[in-house]
C-alpha cells in the first residue's frame, strides 16, 4: 500500500539560506505590513476603502438568518459513559463533546457502541439508531415544540359542552323575542279597541 500521488510533499523549509530556495526573506518578500510577523489582515479589508461586499447592493431572500447549527456527536465518543447512565444534552456539554450555541444535538453512527445506554437527542442517523438498539439501549427523541397539546377527551367534552350551549342560548333568545312580540301585539289591540 502506498500514499495516492500528491497527498504527501516535501515539507517547505523557510529561512535556511539562499540555496535551500525560501531562504533570506522565506517567501514573504521586502518589508511591508505582510512581511511582519503577526501582520495578517484579515478577509475582505481593503485598507479603510469600503470593501466590496459593503459596496455591493442587496436585494432577495437570504436564507443565513434562520439557518440552525446542530451539535454532532460521534457514536464512538458515547463509549466513555458507562453502561446503564443517560446521555442528555447536559452530560455532553459535562465532557465537552458539545459546546455553544446549538440548535439540538445529532447522534451518528461513526464507531461502535459496546454497551447499552439510554440516550436522549434530538436527531439520530439510522444506522446510529441500529447500532443502539443492537447493544441493549434505549433512545428518546426530545420534543422542543413550545406548549403541550391538550388531550383529545378534553377537546372532546369542551366541544361536548360548546355545542350544547349554543342550542340552548338560540332558545333562550328565541323565546325572548316572542314573549316581547307577544306583549306589543296585545298593546296594539287595546289601544285600537280605547
Amino acid at each position: 500500500m502506498r500514499p495516492r500521488p500528491g497527498s504527501r510533499h516535501r515539507v517547505k523549509r523557510l529561512g535556511c539560506g539562499e540555496s535551500s530556495g525560501h531562504g533570506k526573506t522565506s517567501g514573504k518578500g521586502h518589508k511591508g505590513q505582510k512581511a511582519r510577523s503577526g501582520g495578517s489582515i484579515r478577509l475582505g479589508f481593503e485598507g479603510g476603502q469600503m470593501p466590496l461586499i459593503r459596496r455591493l447592493p442587496k436585494r432577495g431572500f437570504n436564507n443565513a438568518a434562520f439557518h440552525k447549527t446542530w451539535a454532532v456527536v460521534n457514536l464512538g465518543d458515547l463509549g466513555e459513559f458507562k453502561a446503564g447512565s443517560v446521555v442528555n444534552e447536559k452530560v455532553l456539554r459535562e465532557s465537552q463533546l458539545v459546546r455553544g450555541d446549538v440548535a439540538g444535538i445529532k447522534i451518528l453512527g461513526n464507531g461502535e457502541l459496546k454497551h447499552a445506554l439510554t440516550v436522549e437527542v434530538d436527531k439520530i442517523s439510522v444506522s446510529a439508531r441500529e447500532k443502539i438498539d443492537k447493544a441493549g439501549g434505549t433512545i428518546t427523541i426530545r420534543d422542543r415544540s413550545a406548549g403541550a397539546p391538550v388531550a383529545p377527551e378534553h377537546e372532546e367534552s369542551h366541544a361536548g359542552d360548546a355545542k350544547g350551549a349554543a342550542p340552548k342560548a338560540a332558545r333562550k333568545a328565541s323565546a325572548k323575542k316572542s314573549s316581547s312580540s307577544g306583549k306589543a301585539r296585545s298593546k296594539k289591540k287595546s289601544s285600537r279597541k280605547g
